[in-house]
């Protein structure tokens, strides 16, 4: 969820035209049909109102948002919750996964790539609860699985990145993947515990590659000759669980770790997921030599998916989904369908990108969870097209079918799954603005993604090329749709959809835009929130609690907070949104320069888990990440303490249930 996805971009190549939705009319008098009931869409969206057709939650509290006050925008460099709530740090960056038996944190960063591996990573992000012991319903002690999405070098290394050598690499490589710690709520509130089931999974910890990609030739590398074990799972954003217990952890930005020679030209397929010769600045090309795609062309094949995790047995070994699809996800929200079948809703994170969805072949059975183990390994992926009458179509990314033949570059499935993006291209999916989290209603089944923002939107100024390698005058920023509505949209927005007969496998779909983001002090009506709630931008995580409540965070540019369209905004933020009015009122503000992020509840409901991110990130580290000029010392609090990301447990001081 780094703002690298607005920095480093993908030319789009297409083997044939797109099919664009037709621009949308603020004045249209179409009507459409939702699930029976028709209503006027683009009246309702220009109004910023939801469509009460999909707004059928009536079981829910309808005064859930006045249940708390809210925060005021902030300046600080701390947390702030409602009055009447506390938080707490429960770890952090650097902090031993076996609790007091481990490796300390140095303010110096001078802890090895060693005490790395068995410490916290770095840049906290998408994390789940797992009830401990497993099968348990106590809600005071569980294993804490969280993502680590990527570092700052210049704050991971006692001297940046000067002196780069193989032993950084090996830090930097530890400090990324996942974390999973024994959490407990003690005393003194929540501690990491030893743990036998406490493991670091790291950029270079063994993955198995299973499902239709296993062992194709794309996947096969001088090192792995049979393509199905990979080194390492990287960037990793968003994440899901799955009903029998595992943790699903999401690969985005892979492409920013690779570089193609510098007087090579990248080929079609790695333009098309944003591979170059620059990279992200990482340097692991000049230790580890399968970062260097001229070397090994097929290595960056191997990322890019959902990678699945046992977080009760040490010993299991992680497996990389491919059935599910290679490119930038960001998150993989687990539903179960009437007949038992598994749904996976995926959207990749980038601009001008699609929201997928899978549904597996076999159906789980909680009786028979064991069985379960392997069933991300056959079903069918799809991806979405929103058409402009407020009718959405779930299009098949099949072999044989839609075009995706050898003839046009997909010799099997295992292609599709390796090239899904191509894949999705040719059979015509909506471009959308940065489809990021989705999260599924526990009530009424409706699904809500956020889109963060699309500045490109509209400005037809970026052209495209296609897999024949020639130059199409076609742009690869399309126009304004009714699923995304505003020209340059800085603000972003959600979506929200019925499937057919209530049902998560179905294949046609009801939407409606949810709320734009945005902010009424502005000038321009574009970037005017449509709620009547608090301003906010860039909606990025986004969560339902079991009582169904959805709640919002954001993910606003530290390049941009403060500044123009945000200059009412200081810091990210989280917010509580009521599905039935739109309405949406800030819970939480963070730290300067840090993203809210992530988020899981007790089953009690008395702890909500939160992550900070990035906190003290600068512009200045954007531009030469050796050199950060932190402006925050979270959470620490120190001056001149690094800033490090962190879990936090958040509880009201009278001990009851949170929002209520």
């Amino acid at each position: 969820m780094n703002e690298f996805n607005d920095t480093y971009t993908n030319t789009r190549f297409d083997s044939e035209p797109q099919h664009h939705i037709d621009t949308l009319s603020a004045k249209s008098s179409k009507r459409r049909h939702i699930l029976g009931a028709s209503v006027s869409m683009i009246g309702l969206a220009a109004l910023g109102l939801p469509n009460p057709a999909l707004a059928s939650d009536t079981g829910r509290a309808k005064t859930v948002l006045s249940l708390f006050d809210n925060v005021p925008l902030s300046k600080l460099d701390t947390i702030t919750v409602p009055k009447g709530y506390s938080w707490q740090v429960v770890n952090a960056w650097g902090d031993a996964i076996q609790g007091l038996q481990g490796p300390v944190f140095k303010q110096d960063a001078s802890n090895s790539a060693a005490d790395q591996a068995v410490q916290s990573g770095m840049h906290h992000d998408g994390m789940s609860l797992f009830p401990y012991p497993k099968g348990s319903t106590n809600s005071s002690t569980a294993l804490l699985a969280i993502n680590h999405e990527y570092t700052d070098d210049g704050l991971l290394h006692s001297d940046g990145m000067a002196n780069w050598s193989a032993e950084k690499v090996r830090k930097s490589q530890a400090a990324h993947g996942v974390s999973v710690q024994l959490v407990q709520k003690t005393n003194t509130g929540w501690k990491t515990q030893t743990s036998t089931e406490a493991r670091r999974i790291t950029a270079y910890t063994p993955i198995d590659i299973s499902g239709p990609a296993r062992g194709h030739a794309l996947m096969k590398t001088a090192a792995d000759q049979d393509g199905v074990r990979v080194l390492g799972t990287l960037n990793n954003c968003g994440n899901g669980e799955t009903p029998w217990g595992t943790y699903l952890t999401c690969e985005e930005n892979f492409n920013g770790y690779f570089v193609t020679d510098a007087n090579a030209t990248a080929t079609a397929e790695e333009k098309r997921y944003g591979i170059n010769s620059k990279g992200f600045g990482y340097r692991w090309q000049e230790h580890d030599a399968r970062f260097n795609t001229g070397l090994h062309p097929n290595e960056a094949n191997r990322f890019g998916w959902i990678v699945e995790i046992d977080p009760y047995n040490v010993n299991a070994i992680p497996k990389k989904r491919t059935a599910l699809g290679r490119f930038k996800h960001e998150g993989a929200m687990v539903t179960q369908a009437p007949d038992g079948k598994i749904v996976v809703y995926m959207g990749d994170d980038e601009r001008n990108e699609y929201i997928y969805k899978f549904v597996t072949k076999n159906i789980h059975d909680p009786k028979q969870s064991q069985r379960s183990a392997d069933i991300l390994d056959e079903g069918t992926l799809y991806v979405a097209k929103f058409s402009k009458d407020g009718k959405g179509e779930w299009l098949p990314l099949v072999h044989g079918r839609n075009g995706l033949t050898a003839e046009n570059g997909f010799t099997s499935q295992a292609d599709i799954c390796i090239k899904t993006r191509q894949a999705a291209d040719r059979v015509g999916a909506t471009m959308m603005d940065r489809p990021e989290w989705l999260a599924v209603h526990p009530k009424t089944q409706q699904v809500y993604v956020t889109l963060t923002n699309n500045s490109r939107r509209g400005t037809g100024t970026q052209s495209a090329n296609k897999s024949d390698g020639t130059t199409t005058a076609a742009s690869a920023n399309p126009s304004v749709d009714d699923a995304n509505p505003r020209k340059e949209n800085t603000m972003g927005h959600i979506v929200r959809w019925s499937e057919f007969a209530n049902n998560p496998a179905a294949t046609l779909f009801d939407w409606d835009v949810f709320v734009l983001a945005g902010d009424r002090n502005l000038a321009d009506n574009n970037k005017h929130n449509s709620n009547k709630g608090d301003v906010f931008g860039a909606p990025d995580g986004l969560w339902f609690d079991p009582a169904g409540n959805l709640w919002v965070q954001t993910d606003i540019s530290t390049s941009a907070l403060g500044k123009g369209d945000y200059a009412n905004m200081a810091t990210n933020m989280m917010l509580v949104a009521d599905t039935e009015t739109g309405e949406l009122k800030r819970f939480l503000t963070g730290p300067l320069g840090c993203e809210i992020t992530g988020a899981a509840m007790t089953r009690d409901r008395k702890t909500l888990f939160i992550n900070v991110q990035h906190p003290g990130e600068s512009p200045s580290e954007r531009a030469d990440p050796s050199k950060p000029k932190a402006i925050s010392s979270f959470p620490d609090g120190e001056k001149g303490s690094r800033p490090r990301s962190a879990t936090i447990a958040i509880s009201r001081d009278n001990g009851g249930v949170i929002l209520s």
